[in-house]
C-alpha cells in the first residue's frame, strides 16, 4: 500500500466539474408551513386511531425516501415540542428521547429498502436537530455486531421474519432470489435478522420497532420510492399478516387491520404529495 502522502488528495478539475452536474444535492425541505400543515393534519388522524407510533415511523421513512434530509429535523422538532419554533416548549426528556429513538431506528431499517446514501443523509439531518441532552441519552453501543456467538440467532431471526412476511410463498421466493445470485438471498436473510426484525429484548431495547412497525417501514419507503410495485405489494401483505403475531398491542392490531393498512398507504401518499409538490411544478 502506498504511503499516505502519495495518495490522491484532490479531484481532477474535469471530474470535479462533472460531479456538479445532474443534481448531486439532496432535495431541500419544503417550507416549514407546508410541512407543519401536513404533519398536523395526518397526526390528528393518527391520534384518532391511536396510531401515533405508526405515524411517526411512516413519516420518518417517507421523508427519508423522498430525499429531503433537513425535513427529518423539522419532523423531530414538530413531535418534540409543543411549539416547534420554541425550544423552551420542548416536552419531557423521556418523551423526546423515546420519539428520537423511534425515528432513528425507523431510518436505520429504511436502509434495507432504499439504500445507504439516503439513510446517511437523513440520519445526519436528524442528528443535527437533536439537542445535546437528547443525543446523550440515546444508545451509543452497537447491539447488532455479528459474532460467532450471535450469527446463528441472527440468521434464525431473519428467516423467521422472512417466513412471516412471505408465506405461503416463502420457499418459492427464497429459491427465486437465490437463482438471481447465490449470495443475494443469504444477504437478505442476514439483513432481515440484523436490521429489519424486531430486536430480541422487545420494549427493553430503546427505539425497538414491533413486527408491524417494521412492515410500516417497508411500505413507507417502497410507496414513496414508487415503481417497485411487486415489492410494495409483498410488504403490504407483510403488514396484514402481522395481525397473526402473538401479544399484539392495540396500535399494531389497528395497523395490521384492513382499515389500518389502507390508512398507512393513504397517509404516506398525502405526505409525499405535500413534500414533492414544488418538484412536480418544476417539471411542468
Amino acid at each position: 500500500m502506498r504511503p499516505v502522502e502519495d495518495m490522491v488528495k484532490h479531484l481532477p478539475p474535469a471530474v470535479k466539474h462533472l460531479l456538479t452536474l445532474r443534481n448531486p444535492e439532496a432535495w431541500p425541505s419544503p417550507s416549514i408551513g407546508k410541512l407543519h400543515s401536513v404533519f398536523n393534519r395526518t397526526l390528528n388522524e393518527a391520534k384518532q386511531r391511536n396510531a401515533e407510533n405508526g405515524w411517526l415511523v411512516l413519516s420518518t421513512c417517507t421523508l427519508l425516501t423522498t430525499n429531503r434530509p433537513s425535513s427529518l429535523g423539522h419532523l423531530y422538532r414538530f413531535v418534540s415540542r409543543n411549539d416547534p419554533n420554541l425550544l423552551e416548549s420542548r416536552k419531557s426528556l423521556a418523551e423526546v428521547v423515546y420519539k428520537a429513538a423511534l425515528m432513528r431506528e425507523a431510518a436505520l431499517k429504511s436502509v434495507i429498502f432504499v439504500g445507504v446514501p439516503r439513510t446517511i443523509l437523513s440520519l445526519t439531518g436528524l442528528k443535527d436537530a437533536l439537542e445535546e441532552d437528547v443525543y446523550a441519552a440515546l444508545r451509543k453501543n452497537s447491539i447488532r455486531e455479528a459474532t460467532p456467538q450471535t450469527i446463528e440467532a441472527t440468521v434464525a431471526r431473519g428467516q423467521a421474519l422472512w417466513n412471516s412476511i412471505y408465506q405461503p410463498h416463502a420457499v418459492k421466493l427464497y429459491n427465486k432470489l437465490g437463482d438471481l445470485h447465490p449470495d443475494f438471498i443469504k444477504f437478505i436473510i442476514q439483513a432481515y435478522g440484523t436490521v429489519l426484525s424486531p430486536l430480541p429484548r422487545g420494549d427493553l431495547e430503546q427505539g425497538n420497532l414491533t413486527r408491524a412497525l417494521g412492515s410500516v417501514v417497508g411500505i413507507a419507503t417502497l410507496r414513496a420510492e414508487s415503481r417497485v410495485g411487486p415489492q410494495l405489494i409483498s410488504h403490504v401483505f407483510g403488514l396484514l399478516k402481522a395481525r397473526n403475531e402473538e401479544n399484539l398491542n392495540d396500535e399494531d392490531k389497528y395497523l395490521s387491520s384492513d382499515e389500518g393498512t389502507e390508512w398507512v398507504v393513504r397517509t404516506i401518499d398525502e405526505i409525499v404529495d405535500a413534500v414533492t409538490s414544488e418538484e412536480a411544478k418544476g417539471k411542468l
